[in-house]
């Protein structure tokens, strides 16, 4: 079996179905049939049987399935170690950087990075993942992603970490409010990740003694700020998702001393990760790019 027939058999296992598997594989479904039909002769055992509804793995195909994911996983570690082994003509640096990228950093500041990095490093690919911070922050943890960028102060023992910016956090609205009165206005609330919903809420706590009047509970930062910019009521939101906005009332969260409640976003990564000339060229770059904003 090469590298293929393991690749096979992840996404016949993720669709449980040949036409799709073939759609994405870009093969036919007959050549597709005749990539299995090998495979099991070559192992002597049968690896899928055919249902009404689609296929269905044998336990041997199960445990294959297993082995393809370890298999791939170590091959994608070779080929990454081998490319930073290798020097380009141009400027030493390629391969393919595995990023873990939080959603609010992915939509504002990435594609601006990644655009600057290109112009200097043009050979090197990235592999993007974007999600919750604490999903990310995970992905970290495990290895799954060579670097990747959180929104909050996670604490991950035994990664670098390089500060990227500092968001201020403020109560919007269309209309002009009494913070005195907040508990009783009508508050547009955001499920974020716990982090964040801990700041906010400690904050909350210190200064109220009523929970606040959620009047509209929405799964995304960006619908809370259409919802907030629609007066529909107040939002909790950083500075980063108010930036360029000019018709909202803003008053900025401080702690019990006066100082400014802030969020912070961060760039992770395992120190033994520099060993990759791929990842070393983009923390360098990064930290250079950050110190010339600074």
């Amino acid at each position: 079996m090469d590298y293929r027939d393991w690749e096979i058999l992840k996404v016949l296992h993720s669709k449980k179905n040949l036409t799709k598997a073939a759609k994405l594989l870009f093969i036919t479904q007959p050549a597709l049939t005749n990539r299995i039909k090998h495979m099991q002769e070559e192992l002597g055992v049968q690896i899928i049987t055919r249902e009404s509804r689609g296929i269905h793995f044998t336990p041997q195909g199960e445990f294959l399935v297993q082995c393809a994911d370890e298999t791939l996983s170590r091959y994608h570690k070779i080929k990454e170690r081998v490319q930073s082994m290798s020097n380009d003509a141009e400027n030493g640096v390629t391969g393919t950087l595995k990023l873990g990228v939080s959603n609010f950093f992915a939509n504002y500041e990435l594609p601006h990075i990644l655009k600057l990095f290109k112009e200097q490093y043009p050979h090197v690919e990235f592999k993007i993942t974007t999600g919750w911070s604490k999903d990310i922050a995970q992905l970290i943890h495990n290895k799954d992603v060579h670097i990747g960028f959180v929104r909050g102060d996670y604490n991950n023992k035994g990664l670098k970490k390089h500060i990227m910016f500092e968001e201020t956090m403020s109560v919007a609205s269309r209309e002009p409010i009494d913070m005195a009165d907040l508990p009783n206005l009508p508050r547009i609330h955001h499920s974020g990740d716990f982090l964040l919903k801990q700041l906010i809420d400690h904050w909350w706590a210190e200064n109220y003694t009523h929970r606040p009047y959620i009047s509209i509970d929405v799964d995304h930062i960006e619908t809370c700020k259409e919802m907030v910019l629609n007066g529909l009521g107040y939002g909790i939101l950083s500075s980063g998702m108010l930036r360029d906005i000019e018709d909202l009332y803003k008053i900025d969260l401080t702690d019990q001393k006066g100082n400014p409640i802030l969020r912070r976003t961060w760039m992770y990564y395992h120190k033994e990760s520099l060993d990759w000339n791929v990842v070393k060229a983009f923390v360098n770059f990064i930290e250079t790019l950050e110190s010339k904003r600074g």
